[in-house]
């Protein structure tokens, strides 16, 4: 891995088992050693928490802390060690086939750690270009393939009561060797129902719908329709919304479409029911005729 260079004063380079990250100010992780070697550090989140991929016995793990002056975040550690704190059920709660699989927690090191089975894949998200770019230049069949596992895991979601927020294209990694769908970080889900109580709330704006702007709007299933509908112009058209840059046909761009409209009334009704257009859309896609 290439060292930082040290070129911002408001950021200090500490090592973990030869690994750099950047740090606002100094802190011990020799806690972190208690889980095995570091080999990788994830030091760019601005939500308060820093990354560590660890390797022990063989085995990979993912730990995710709170409580360092993690060198993005701004706001009070304790902060964000309440905001991890509070992800604890969801990732009790939700277990997927394409979620990372949770495996415990603790407080240690002055803050709170969550533990993962390290999951292997490459972020889709535009924060990481090169990975984006070959994402997006899969077979259309690949790319729908991961579409299904979002909208399944998002029906599942809704199942357990659970409105997916902050879930973008940061969220969804793919594994090109094995051609699965990984989805990770789903930290601000929320029990519903809900009510927006922040006016803009966690997330990518180019996936939010407006009552994710909108103090005391519901946060629901409906919500995530919209969601789904972002993700499928994200994932099938490069984000563009054009209808002429729509490859998949007319029926396919009119079930997105739908979903991303700023009316929730507009919208689908459910996770279900967008699935079943949308599968239903699908059958006479010219593109495979």
């Amino acid at each position: 891995m290439a060292e930082y260079e040290n070129t911002d004063s408001e950021y200090i380079i500490q090592y973990i088992d030869g690994v750099p990250y950047r740090m606002k100010s100094e802190f011990d992780f020799g806690f972190i050693s208690k889980y095995g070697k570091v080999f990788r550090v994830f030091d760019d989140q601005d939500s308060g928490n820093i990354c560590f991929g660890i390797k022990n016995n063989g085995e990979k793990f993912f730990i995710k802390f709170a409580g360092a002056p993690a060198a993005r975040y701004d706001g009070e550690l304790s902060d964000a060690v309440r905001r991890l704190k509070n992800a604890l059920p969801v990732y009790s709660d939700l277990r997927h086939k394409n979620l990372i699989e949770f495996i415990g927690s603790e407080e240690i090191g002055g803050g709170f750690a969550m533990i993962f089975k390290w999951a292997e894949g490459e972020c889709m998200g535009r924060m990481y270009p090169d990975s984006c770019k070959k994402f997006m230049l899969l077979p259309i069949e690949a790319r729908l393939e991961v579409f299904r596992d979002i909208l399944n895991f998002l029906e599942y979601t809704a199942a357990q009561s659970y409105a997916a927020v902050d879930f973008y294209d940061g969220s969804i990694m793919y594994d090109f060797e094995k051609k699965r769908t990984v989805i990770c970080d789903i930290d601000f889900f929320r029990k519903i129902p809900s009510v927006n109580d922040m006016g803009r709330m966690w997330g990518s704006s180019l996936f939010m719908s407006p009552e994710e702007y909108t103090l005391g709007a519901p946060i629901d299933e409906i919500t995530n329709v919209y969601t789904a509908g972002a993700m499928a112009f994200a994932l099938l058209s490069d984000y563009s919304r054009s209808r002429g840059k729509w490859t998949l046909g007319e029926e396919l761009y009119n079930v997105a479409e739908k979903a991303v409209s700023d009316e929730r009334s507009k919208r689908q009704k459910s996770i279900k029911q967008f699935i079943s257009e949308w599968e239903n859309a699908l059958k006479g896609c010219p593109v495979f005729e």
